[in-house]
């Protein structure tokens, strides 16, 4: 139909691909995938068989499919279909497991559909960064932390696999204090630690109260607010702190500052301003 729209991204860090579905109406027979399926409904109602189960699906609700389920959908409404979904093949979700749980399975997902789910806004906001191409550190970051979720609450495969031994993590700290010009990665980070990624991202986020990624991109924001301050453009300040680009530095900036870097920056040039005037002549203070 001419109204649809049909996008496939794919995320080489991630090695997974991101297909995005907007109004399609078209009625999928029974069939199935040889990957794993977890998509989520942005808008339309849809009836879903799949293992021997009928359900009605509605926007915020999350579909997960194994490999060979086989499952048939059609609208019911009336209104078209918007659906995201990140496929991930056998061979990557097995790596993915041995990065979480330390064993090499592939999982089982036992719930076909999560009504309402909590994860729901997690997965849009991957999907979001993946079709988007945000940088790899926070794309890693959630999507590990995600996994993790869904594979304890909704799969045969527990994500607790490890004891995460409490180690401070100021290392870690020093390490991004020092390197937050630069292209900080979570491969590096987990390295420093000595834990797999996953694990990392838990323990550090339970220990200091913040993901890595938030803590990196706050010292990142303490730094630029001070060339901000200086007088230093948005745009440079943005290359000389560690963002991929103006945009993504605008964004956080405002998010964690309530302000634009623009705006934050006119604070500091005004004032500069105010104290450069000089007396005007002939006129006698109070």
């Amino acid at each position: 139909m001419p109204d649809e729209i049909r996008t496939v991204y794919y995320d080489a860090g991630l090695q997974v691909e991101a297909y995005r579905f907007v109004g399609v109406k078209q009625k999928f027979p029974p069939h199935f995938h040889d990957y794993y399926v977890i998509g989520f409904i942005e808008g339309g109602q849809r009836y879903l068989a799949c293992r021997q189960q009928e359900y009605i699906i509605h926007p915020g609700d999350i579909i997960i499919f194994n490999p060979r389920d086989v499952h048939t959908c059609e609208q019911v409404d009336g209104r078209a279909l918007d659906y995201r979904c990140i496929n991930i093949q056998p061979e990557r979700m097995m790596e993915i497991v041995q990065e979480i749980t330390g064993r090499s399975d592939l999982p089982v997902f036992t719930q076909t559909v999560l009504c309402q789910s909590e994860f729901a806004p997690s997965l849009q906001e991957l999907h979001a960064m993946i079709c988007e191409g945000e940088p790899d550190f926070i794309k890693e970051e959630r999507f590990f932390l995600l996994m993790g979720q869904l594979f304890q609450e909704y799969s045969d495969t527990p994500a607790d696999g490890f004891y995460e031994v409490g180690v401070g993590f100021q290392d870690v700290c020093d390490y991004m204090e020092a390197n937050f010009a630069g292209a900080v990665s979570l491969d590096e980070l987990s390295a420093l630690a000595g834990l797999s990624k996953y694990h990392f991202l838990r323990s550090f986020t339970r220990e200091r109260g913040i993901s890595p990624y938030s803590y990196l991109e706050t010292v990142r924001i303490g730094h630029a607010k001070k060339l901000l301050e200086q007088g230093v453009p948005p745009a440079d300040t943005a290359l000389q702190t560690g963002f991929s680009d103006q945009s993504h530095f605008s964004n956080f900036f405002k998010r964690f500052i309530g302000l634009t870097p623009r705006q934050y920056m006119r604070i500091f040039i005004d004032e500069r301003q105010v104290e450069r005037i000089p007396p005007v002549k002939g006129v006698k203070g109070v």
